[in-house]
């Protein structure tokens, strides 16, 4: 499969392949409700790789999409590596870099790497990549500095200067449209699109302005949490919603169960949820819904969250990891 086509009128399109990068348990309780309090279901922690053609120059343009887990957890901060113990069994192998090695890329081969949220299952090693261009969407930088505290539980721990500041740019808040970048570093030019509606998406980028791949803002999660939208192929039309962690469990996406809440007796007077905002997240989830339901412009969406064991084991099977495709 090309990486992207646009020729004789043809949609243009992206490949994704599925990438490993290691796996984390979650107890079932902090995510869903009702739920069975005793229960855990290990699962991945999945990355993507997104390649486009320019159909004039040939040239491809590469986007890794999350980093996965760390491979060594000692590498992340106290805070971190003590929450880290509550997700065992946890495994770090193979990490994103060695993933990529299968398929005969190196990190250099990488031009962007886009961070769904700034959560530690998410964030990997970004030193790993030395050249590579650093995006995350609005507020996230704050989390990560600190400058932004959130009160939903204790399990959001961040790491201050983990991305490089020299090559990391954070996109507008759609909610301002912004055209001024927060960060020292200037947004790259596909980046600097204005947030747009896309059918019931209503803030979308759309990256290579050929309709194969947007930047989807996805709030409720984390500030700053973001989706990737690519159309993977034009006969039969067919697009796939790169979920990051809007969602934990496909039963939350239909509705047989419900978002968790839980108290912390070290926060009291504090509703926890996995979620900075219970709201949000359920307008994003109702928005996907509707979406997988309608389809876009008459073509199939598949909805891909990072953490579904199932949609994992049966992608492997099916050869669409990397350096297979979706």
């Amino acid at each position: 499969m090309d990486p992207g086509v646009q020729n004789h009128g043809v949609p243009a399109t992206v490949s994704v392949h599925a990438i490993s990068a290691g796996s984390l348990t979650l107890p079932e309780r902090f995510f869903v409700h009702p739920a069975d309090p005793e229960a855990r279901k290990t699962v991945p922690s999945l990355s993507f790789l997104i390649q486009h053609m320019n159909p004039s120059t040939s040239k491809i343009t590469r986007i890794v999409f999350d980093l996965g887990i760390r491979r060594q957890i000692s590498a992340y901060s106290p805070e971190i590596q003590a929450h880290a113990q509550t997700r065992q069994p946890l495994t770090t192998a193979p990490d994103v870099i060695s993933s990529l090695a299968k398929g005969g890329l190196k990190e250099s081969d990488i031009d962007y790497v886009l961070i769904s949220h700034v959560h530690w299952d998410h964030l990997g090693m970004p030193s790993d990549f030395k050249a590579s261009k650093f995006g995350v969407g609005a507020g996230a930088l704050d989390l990560l500095s600190g400058r932004t505290k959130l009160t939903n539980g204790s399990h959001s721990y961040f790491e201050a200067g983990i991305l490089p500041p020299s090559r990391t740019f954070e996109l507008p808040d759609p909610l301002q449209n912004d055209s001024e970048s927060t960060p020292s570093y200037p947004r790259p030019e596909m980046f600097c699109e204005a947030w747009k509606p896309f059918h019931a998406f209503p803030d979308t980028m759309d990256i290579f302005s050929d309709g194969s791949c947007y930047v989807v803002s996805a709030p409720g999660h984390l500030p700053g949490h973001i989706n990737m939208l690519c159309r993977i192929s034009s006969h039969p039309l067919k697009y796939v919603l790169l979920a990051g962690d809007a969602c934990h469990d496909i039963r939350i996406l239909t509705g047989e169960r419900d978002i968790a809440t839980w108290s912390d007796e070290r926060l009291p007077h504090v509703t926890c949820c996995i979620h900075a905002s219970v709201q949000e997240a359920e307008k994003t989830i109702e928005t996907m819904r509707k979406v997988q339901r309608d389809g876009l412009d008459g073509g199939e969406v598949e909805i891909v969250f990072a953490h579904d064991v199932d949609w994992a084991a049966k992608s492997l099977k099916e050869g669409r990891f990397w350096p297979g495709h979706l």
